[in-house]
């Protein structure tokens, strides 16, 4: 049986496939759109485009809470000839003490599509169904922002 839940959603654009990568990416874009409606970044030193540590801290625009999240980019692969690209890190929430909560995984991966490009996102490993469903509504109210930046 299995002990984690995993989540997955996907969107087509009227982009190009180099347009989206970038969009997934790159640090001055990524703060552009991440993160849930009715929050805002904080700081953010998110840098997809290479392996390495990531942060990102935001701020309930109505509550004030704080959210902190971080991981390391474990892989990245760009789109080439055709092929999807692909980036994958790993994700943990920090309590208020700083503590580093449960480990899970994300991969968003760029892919062509007769008219743009595919954008699958998998989040995986989350240690609850809890967890799932509350990632779920983050990205369900993330989405929609990427696909206003991207003028869809």
């Amino acid at each position: 049986m299995k002990d984690t839940h995993d989540a997955e959603f996907v969107r087509d654009y009227n982009v190009s496939v180099d347009r989206l990568w970038k969009a997934v990416t790159r640090p001055e874009e990524l703060v552009q759109w991440f993160g849930p409606e009715g929050v805002r970044i904080e700081s953010c030193e998110m840098d997809f485009t290479r392996t390495g540590p990531w942060v990102c801290t935001m701020r309930g625009l109505e509550s004030g809470n704080r959210f902190k999240v971080s991981g390391q980019v474990t892989s990245v692969r760009p789109p080439q000839q055709g092929d999807e690209g692909s980036v994958g890190f790993t994700w943990g929430w920090h309590d208020d003490e700083e503590v580093r909560g449960a480990e899970s995984h994300v991969t968003f991966t760029v892919a062509a599509t007769d008219t743009g490009a595919r954008f699958t996102l998998s989040h995986r490993d989350l240690p609850t169904l809890e967890a799932a469903q509350g990632h779920t509504r983050g990205w369900l109210a993330t989405l929609p922002k990427l696909e206003r930046y991207l003028g869809q």
